[in-house]
């Protein structure tokens, strides 16, 4: 009988980058992607939904904090966290007075004071678990917003103490969301202006053979 030599693949190694590698990959990439500790992370397309929540919440804090001294990014202003080494974009972040960048960056800021997340299917669970861990490393974070882009539920997190915050849900027989950081309420029905909840929730074809 004749042996058979079996040949066992080696897993491939895991390439790690420097901030600084991921910085100058990131210029010129086609799609953004995330930094955690030397891994870089590619982002998911948005849904038509997702983009419609992130610019109605864009809209209701400008005008709600018009005059006053706050500033609202949304999507492409990318988020520094020193103490774990990660960059990340924030779906929507509100910074009490002037933006400090990171390394006089002008597309990474440092101290967001609220940050929201609109949940997906794929990244729903790091958002609720991991991310918040990571953002609560941030000085300036007090408050936390993650909206269900498949219903309307909204979680929000409010910090009383240090690692103590409060919790409360909205949903569909809430009117509207009210902010801890200032004297400001959005409207669920505006927050969700547009969204096709039928659309997200559509079942995926299966692809044919």
């Amino acid at each position: 009988m004749t042996a058979t030599l079996q040949v066992t693949e080696q897993p491939t190694a895991q390439r790690y980058f420097t901030p600084e590698e991921y910085l100058a990959l990131e210029e010129t990439a086609e799609y953004k992607s995330e930094y955690c500790d030397g891994v870089i992370i590619p982002m998911t397309g948005a849904s038509t939904n997702h983009n419609r929540i992130s610019l109605n919440m864009s809209i209701a804090l400008r005008l709600a904090l018009k005059g006053l001294d706050y500033d609202v990014f949304m999507g492409d202003v990318r988020l520094w966290m020193t103490k774990k080494r990660i960059y990340t974009y924030p779906d929507v972040m509100v910074i009490p007075g002037k933006p400090e960048y990171y390394n006089n960056r002008k597309d990474t800021v440092i101290n967001p004071q609220v940050i929201i997340e609109v949940l997906s299917k794929s990244t729903k669970s790091y958002d609720r678990s991991d991310k918040f861990q990571f953002y609560q490393t941030i000085p300036r974070f007090q408050e936390y917003i993650l909206i269900d882009q498949s219903r309307v539920y909204i979680e929000h997190y409010c910090k009383l103490a240090n690692k103590r915050w409060s919790y409360n849900q909205y949903d569909e027989e809430d009117v509207a969301l009210v902010f801890s950081s200032f004297q400001v309420e959005v409207a669920l029905a505006d927050m969700y202006e547009k969204v096709d909840f039928e659309a997200e929730n559509e079942p995926e074809e299966s692809a044919e053979e």
